[in-house]
């Protein structure tokens, strides 16, 4: 670790226990910090933080009590999930105390150069891509952050040999200040999280911070196809490095003739390529764009390319069964990431989808559901869905309790030849604790329908 002095003595609130509190506590406290830790849920439902307060922590649970800011604070680190209207955050603020995410920490505390991925979509499947690629290729990635060990703990362990590659969110970028990755990637940029963000342009300055701290011997990775990204990464001090679906950018990672190129070297035929659709596409010239410059060796990129079928619950190819096939997208919980599954597609395709209710229409979904055979509906939003698909001229629509009772259902309405895709644009909560476990459910539904 580098810097490790700089937390000796300081004094500070980590504000939220989930894994990144967690984490950001023990590693403070091991470096002779002054920790307070303070968590809403109360002490006796709160495990983690009684063995936290065993260690010698200070714990404060049960609610986030102003008064935690008259004791000495340097800054506070707080949970990404925690909205900055929070009253303890926003007095915080007033009172001119730094509040940062943990991966602030990890920026700060790491040997190793670090690749970091962003985006509205994609992010994970462009983490998995471009870690595959470098560890095929005789580095030694680290995996961090959303996808993988806290990026604080990653950074801990670190070494000049390795490559942190971290898939980061707005809300976490949002609380950098220092956050500096040798390579910096965004990938797209719709109109998401705007409960947390407020306003577009407040989202899109959040993660346009990745690339805030980069200086002339770093590298930005951009999708130039999207006109709000390049906007915002107008007066970066890096090397730019485009990638383009539509564009032959000759200085990045581009697609002529069904070929997919870097720097005007041949990587692979697209026909070649397993995972499907467009926006996989672009995903993968961004993880190519992030792997080559950091030096992953074409040979190695292909195979991966060859043989990569997708993260699970993220247009995940399940099963065949009959001449159909099964897809597990359960981490669509927008309309935008259901469209793009959707448009992945040439064969007919049965959609499974619903959800949480958060109050909005999906008149924007019609224009995809037109392409579909049939809507299999379930959850909270299936009627909203049941007259998107009307209003898109959708000849067969069915209604489910849940997705387990979806998957049947949608066999039954099948021919050969057809997809049964779980695409849900919505959140999982009504009927599920996370989007996984709804993919999981999914999973399991299929299994028991070809063995019934």
């Amino acid at each position: 670790m580098k810097n490790e002095q700089q937390f000796k003595n300081q004094h500070v609130l980590v504000l939220g226990l989930a894994k990144s509190g967690e984490a950001a506590s023990r590693l403070l406290f091991r470096l002779g910090a002054h920790v307070t830790v303070n968590d809403a849920k109360p002490i006796e439902e709160n495990p983690k933080a009684r063995e936290l307060e065993s260690l010698g922590i200070k714990v404060v649970c049960g609610a986030h009590p102003l008064t935690l800011l008259d004791e000495p604070i340097d800054f506070i680190v707080k949970n990404p999930g925690i909205p900055y209207s929070n009253p303890l955050i926003a007095e915080a603020i007033q009172r001119g105390i730094s509040v940062v995410t943990e991966v602030e920490l990890a920026s700060m505390l790491s040997e190793a150069d670090m690749i970091a991925i962003t985006g509205s979509n994609g992010k994970t499947t462009t983490t998995t891509l471009v870690v595959e690629m470098l560890k095929n290729s005789g580095k030694e990635p680290l995996v961090a952050g959303n996808i993988g060990t806290v990026a604080c703990e990653v950074a801990e362990k670190a070494t000049t040999e390795n490559i942190i590659v971290t898939e980061v969110s707005s809300f976490q970028l949002q609380g950098t200040e220092n956050f500096h990755p040798k390579v910096a990637v965004l990938l797209n940029l719709f109109d998401a999280h705007l409960d947390y963000h407020g306003t577009k342009e407040a989202y899109g300055h959040a993660k346009a911070k990745i690339f805030a701290n980069q200086q002339v011997s770093d590298f930005y990775v951009i999708n130039v196809d999207d006109d709000y990204v390049v906007k915002l990464a107008e007066g970066v001090k890096g090397t730019k490095i485009p990638f383009s679906t539509t564009t032959e950018v000759t200085d990045g990672a581009y697609v002529k003739d069904h070929v997919v190129f870097f720097k005007d070297e041949k990587i692979i035929d697209q026909a070649e390529i397993t995972l499907p659709g467009k926006h996989n596409l672009e995903n993968i010239l961004a993880a190519i764009a992030a792997a080559k410059t950091m030096g992953a060796h074409t040979d190695q990129i292909v195979q991966v390319l060859k043989s990569f079928t997708g993260v699970k619950h993220r247009v995940q190819y399940v099963t065949a069964y009959n001449n159909r096939k099964f897809f597990n997208d359960s981490k669509a919980t927008n309309i935008l990431a259901a469209q793009a599954a959707v448009s992945a597609f040439t064969e007919p395709v049965i959609l499974l989808a619903g959800g949480l209710d958060r109050g909005n229409s999906f008149d924007a979904f019609i224009p995809s559901l037109e392409k579909v055979k049939a809507v299999v509906t379930f959850g909270e939003t299936k009627e909203k869905i049941k007259s998107a698909a009307k209003e898109a001229g959708v000849e067969i629509i069915k209604e489910a309790l849940n997705v387990e009772e979806a998957v049947p259902v949608a066999y039954d309405l099948s021919e050969a030849g057809d997809v049964i895709l779980l695409s849900p644009a919505c959140a999982s909560w009504d009927q599920y604790k996370t989007f996984e476990e709804r993919g999981d459910k999914f999973i399991l539904a299929v299994e028991q329908l070809i063995q019934r």
